[in-house]
């Protein structure tokens, strides 16, 4: 792909609106996290932890810890760390799977169930309707955006890990 330096693109109304709004989603949805957070007694990091855990065990693919580290960006010592305070906490435990014992996988306790249940009855009802009156068709276009974006994030992403940083430009001095 030819690189495209974004500054000096021209860019269509919709675009800047649709970046504004991922940008207004990505901050909202932050929000959110801090405010679990402070239901669940729990640090920001810990609370994002266990929105995936949670997320995860709904689907009926519970989140191992090397996957949970990739998802939350943090590295597998840390997590390893963050799933004993959860443990430690009574939101979380860790079970060998049945079909390879060597994997563990990470599941949501009663508790943590219970309080998330609490809190996304109390904050959730406007987020769960809003994608419930989405129609199939618009879903599916939405999630192809997403995967794309994220794509394109991870891609970036992956490249500025290999790359040191460049020193910034210095202000002219006065």
């Amino acid at each position: 792909m030819a690189a495209l330096n974004s500054l000096s693109m021209t860019w269509s109304d919709l675009e800047i609106a649709v970046m504004h709004r991922l940008r207004d989603w990505t901050m909202a949805s932050d929000e959110l996290n801090r405010h679990l957070s402070a239901w669940m007694s729990l640090p920001v990091s810990d609370a994002e932890a266990l929105g995936q855990i949670v997320w995860a065990a709904q689907s009926g693919e519970p989140v191992a810890p090397a996957q949970l580290a990739r998802q939350i960006g943090m590295t597998s010592g840390a997590v390893s760390v963050l799933i004993d305070r959860l443990e430690r906490a009574g939101y979380v435990t860790r079970r060998r799977d049945d079909a390879d014992r060597r994997r563990v996988t990470l599941h949501p306790t009663a508790t943590a169930l219970e309080g998330m249940e609490r809190f996304l009855g109390f904050a959730g009802a406007e987020v769960a309707a809003a994608t419930r009156e989405t129609t199939a068709e618009e879903l599916r276009i939405i999630r192809a955006f997403l995967d794309r974006m994220t794509d394109a994030a991870s891609a970036a992403n992956a490249r500025l890990r290999e790359t040191p940083a460049p020193h910034p430009p210095r202000a002219p001095q006065r």
